[in-house]
């Protein structure tokens, strides 16, 4: 008896003129995802050295820019792989794993964006009883759930997939995806579809709580200058990420989901990319620029190292 198992191979969607451009499409990649590890890796470990920044906003932004490398890692080297051998295919087995990394990144990322906008309602709302509620017990288990709630979802979403019998084997895009997947199954994936259902009706919910403190935000910061000043200050580059997050987010899901082939292919791999590159590139990057107390503190973390250096020279 046969014991070994075996998996099935799926071609993935091959870059239009890969055959005379792929170096070039290698070393823009390549750069790009050396921009976001250093990015990420820089703000991270910033945030983690400088005591000064050990407060509950900062820890959220650390946690995001973490979630950033992680998702970052389910594409990047697997894709700068394909371009260098010129070959895209991908085990089943393989292809999950990629749709579970990249897709619980990006749940993750919504999610914790929905536990900075309630740090910042407390912030600005409720500033005497900031501390109180924000205690690293209340921390600790916010990033539980930022990083729980995506990972059972995704989980229970790969699950779904395995039980699916599987009759084609290309799937239409550069990377694995959830729907991608389903789409090549002859059996009925009401299930799945029920499932993914739940889980945009949970991130509507999450998405409907920031709207509400939002409004809260500003309806505080009528009544106050100081309240305006810190709103501009912290929450413009959480606002700016939302958007980010929500646009790419969006229009992925509508490609994904709705696709027409009246729209030419170029437009589909261009917003299945955006979500990919424009937040962990992006919102790193405004943080750094809007919050003064990150710069300042970066400024110094730097200084301090070169400082060292011509020392040790």
């Amino acid at each position: 008896m046969d014991n070994k198992t075996y998996f099935a191979i799926y071609t993935l969607m091959e870059p239009r003129g890969s055959k005379s451009y792929r170096h070039i499409y290698f070393t823009c990649f390549l750069l790009l995802y050396a921009l976001i590890l250093v990015m990420n890796i820089w703000l991270s470990v910033v945030i983690v050295l400088e005591r000064a920044l050990h407060e509950p906003m900062y820890i959220f932004l650390c946690n995001l820019c973490i979630n950033y490398l992680y998702g970052a890692t389910g594409f990047y080297p697997k894709f700068l792989h394909d371009l260098i051998l010129d070959s895209y295919v991908i085990p089943s087995f393989m292809c999950g794993l990629q749709a579970f990394v990249i897709y619980s990144s990006v749940m993750c990322e919504c999610t914790t964006l929905t536990v900075m906008a309630f740090d910042r309602h407390v912030a600005i709302c409720q500033p005497l009883d900031y501390h109180s509620k924000l205690t690293k017990n209340t921390c600790g288990l916010l990033l539980v759930f930022c990083w729980t709630v995506p990972f059972i979802c995704m989980f229970i979403g790969v699950v779904l997939l395995n039980r699916l019998a599987v009759c084609k084997y290309h799937i239409d895009k550069l990377y694995c995806d959830n729907w991608s997947i389903v789409r090549l199954s002859c059996e009925s994936v009401v299930i799945n579809n029920l499932m993914a259902l739940i889980v945009l009706l949970f991130y509507v919910c999450l998405t409907a709580l920031i709207i509400v403190s939002y409004i809260k935000l500003i309806v505080a910061c009528k009544a106050s200058l100081e309240n305006r000043r810190k709103f501009w200050q912290t929450c413009v580059p959480h606002l700016f990420s939302l958007i980010n997050c929500s646009f790419t987010v969006f229009f992925d899901t509508m490609c994904s989901r709705y696709g027409s082939s009246d729209v030419p292919e170029n437009v589909y791999v261009v917003f299945a990319l955006l979500m990919l590159i424009l937040p962990p590139l992006f919102n790193p990057l405004v943080y750094v620029l809007k919050l003064k107390e990150v710069r300042k503190r970066t400024k110094s973390f730097l200084y301090a190292h070169v400082h060292s250096s011509k020392t040790a020279l």
